[in-house]
């Protein structure tokens, strides 16, 4: 699990990442708010730790441009602790709210609550949609409109990861890893067989392919 915290008070934040990666999770620390925005849009956060003062850009700033981006859980860390202050970091998005000083054993309790509702969320997101595409994740049936379009297993797997990471380029390597489950450069040449598989089968033209190629990146499925 990735935690990232955005915490100018360098004593405060190591003394953070050190309890967190005690607990086992792995912690990545920024002291800045751009630099922090910069981290978090960068790479998949399970929860990030936003304290409200930064310097560079404040930590309700950096809340609002994350959310407009990820839907990423994020805890406001704050000296601050009057009602509107509070009020202020949810409406800019922020999913908890927690003041300084704090027990770290109530930030680590606040860490578990958000975690198991966003497992639980996601446990109970059964249908994934992409355009006209809908796929059901309990029955592995896809439908374009009101046509239902038969796969293969692995032409499942490879459609389940571009419809979970909508936006994201996916390199033939990750996909190799996460569909095949080894690592092996000169197999990569699988992924382009399985993708014109699934074209052939979703596609009405190339021109409107479903899943676009990065050259020398990978693939996407782009909004």
């Amino acid at each position: 699990m990735n935690i990232l915290v955005i915490e100018d008070e360098e004593a405060l934040s190591e003394f953070i990442v050190l309890e967190l990666q005690y607990e086992g999770y792995e912690v990545l620390a920024a002291f800045d708010g751009r630099k922090g925005l910069e981290l978090a849009v960068a790479d998949d956060w399970d929860v990030i730790l936003l304290d409200l003062m930064l310097p560079n850009l404040n930590g309700m700033e950096v809340c609002r441009r994350l959310k407009k981006e990820k839907d990423i859980p994020i805890i406001m860390i704050t000296a601050k602790d009057s009602v509107m202050d509070r009020v202020q970091g949810l409406d800019n998005g922020a999913d908890d709210y927690i003041t300084k000083p704090f027990a770290i054993e109530e930030l680590l309790a606040r860490i578990r609550v958000i975690v198991r509702r966003e497992e639980k969320n996601l446990a109970s997101s059964s249908r994934l949609t992409f355009k006209d595409l809908a796929l059901d994740v309990e029955t592995r049936l896809l439908t374009k409109g009101d046509q239902i379009i038969e796969l293969t297993t692995t032409e499942y797997e490879l459609l389940y990861m571009f419809m979970k990471n909508i936006d994201r380029v996916l390199t033939r390597e990750v996909l190799l890893e996460n569909i095949w489950g080894y690592e092996a450069e000169a197999e990569t040449n699988v992924v382009d067989v399985y993708v014109r598989h699934l074209r052939i089968k979703l596609d009405a033209s190339d021109k409107d392919s479903y899943i676009q190629t990065l050259r020398g990146a990978g693939y996407v499925m782009r909004k």
